[in-house]
């Protein structure tokens, strides 16, 4: 079994996690994942192939347009237009066609590649629901804000823009080029070729997004794969235990694992804590955006896994990606989403629909609107009740292990 895995942390800790869980199971597994994960993936007991370098990835994750809603998404096709490759090189040398299986998150096309020139077989899967095109529920691109009030096929063909005008170019000319080297032909729309024609997995539940009439009849729903334990570290430091026993669950406020542009959302953190009276939380790798001068009640974290976290905190404020909405709704927690790029705008969308949280733009996210907003969220019986509904629907699933009984059975 053959998994490879590019993106950040977001995108590579599931398939470790689905790794690990087949390791278990008595499956040989081999990774190709981004340099700096190979640490992690070792202790998952899993070796890791890397793919580019530690300089490599911290060019394409410090770029400043990475964060920005349409160019952000020119800036990742771009760097992965420039992993396919060495992907599809590994996966040559190594995988047995009609032997081994292959799953591949999304952004891995040399797999696709692979998959197309040497017939191997291939499991895509993809993380969040925005990756998957539809007429009837077309997802909430990043910044293309249309109104729910315009028909969805409508939506859906003003949607179909980013093909052409930010997506395609940024990855087309040079994916297509190693096609052409290949002896294949060129690809036209990236997001309606990245799905494996064999199998698909989203990896979230029917009630997180509901099933379309028009999505690919090869996927298949297998539930939120939690994975942060096989992050930095798998449980809480004994100074954040000791920050949490001394005083009212706080709020946690966190930007994603990549973003290196969030001193002014660690900033607004601060104030929104004090505004409120209570105590927070700031989580980020990156020392140098957290404010110098933080005030009694308010701690700083590099990393903790927030399903050892946030049951024990009164709200989380994020970016809204995927995983850490996921762990919100596993705990309980209502969130407050701020929206950056990628798919952040449409989960952020599907939180509010079933009642556990609210979004504020980035320019809307001040102290006193935030400070509003989460005022609100944490004396909402309506929001308390969605939130308890949500995790016990969680609680009946474990969307690892029913991935890797979808992959069993394509070994079979």
């Amino acid at each position: 079994m053959y998994l490879v895995a590019v993106g950040t942390h977001g995108d590579i800790l599931p398939v470790i996690a689905l790794g690990a869980a087949l390791t278990k199971r008595g499956v040989p597994v081999s990774l190709a994942a981004p340099a700096p994960f190979g640490p992690l993936a070792a202790r998952a007991g899993l070796t890791c192939h890397p793919l580019g370098t530690h300089g490599d990835f911290d060019d394409a994750v410090n770029a400043a347009s990475l964060w920005h809603p349409i160019r952000g998404a020119r800036s990742l096709f771009a760097v992965v237009a420039r992993a396919a490759e060495p992907t599809y090189r590994w996966l040559e040398e190594n995988c047995r066609p009609g032997v081994d299986v292959v799953v591949a998150s999304t952004l891995a096309l040399g797999a696709r590649v692979a998959q197309d020139r040497l017939g191997l077989s291939l499991v895509t899967l993809h993380l969040m629901p925005m990756l998957i095109e539809s007429r009837l529920a077309p997802p909430r691109l990043p910044g293309l804000p249309l109104p729910e009030l315009l028909p969805a096929r409508w939506r859906h063909w003003l949607g179909r823009g980013a093909d052409d005008f930010v997506i395609g170019p940024a990855v087309l000319p040079r994916l297509n080029a190693f096609r052409q080297s290949l002896s294949l032909p060129p690809v036209k729309r990236l997001r309606h070729w990245w799905h494996s024609p064999q199998r698909i997995l989203l990896a979230t539940p029917g009630w997180y997004a509901s099933p379309q009439p028009d999505w690919p009849v090869q996927l298949v729903q297998v539930g939120f794969p939690f994975a942060d334990l096989y992050g930095d570290t798998d449980r809480l430091a004994p100074d954040l235990t000791a920050f949490l026993e001394a005083g009212a669950p706080p709020l946690v406020f966190t930007y994603g694992s990549a973003m290196g542009l969030a001193h002014g959302f660690f900033r607004t953190a601060v104030g929104i804590c004090r505004q409120l009276g209570m105590r927070g939380i700031l989580l980020t790798s990156r020392v140098e955006q957290i404010p110098s001068d933080l005030p009694d009640g308010i701690y700083h974290a590099p990393y903790a896994p927030l399903s050892q976290l946030l049951p024990r905190c009164a709200a989380l404020v994020h970016h809204g990606g995927i995983g850490t909405v996921a762990q919100a709704l596993a705990a309980g927690c209502p969130q407050l989403i701020v929206p950056v790029a990628f798919n952040h705008a449409d989960e952020a969308r599907r939180v509010a629909r079933l009642g556990v949280g609210a979004a504020l733009s980035r320019r809307r996210f001040t102290r006193r609107r935030a400070g509003r907003v989460l005022g609100r969220l944490l004396t909402s019986e309506s929001v308390t009740a969605a939130c308890a509904e949500a995790r016990a629907r969680i609680a009946r699933e474990n969307g690892i292990e029913t991935a890797c009984d979808a992959v069993e059975r394509m070994l079979a």
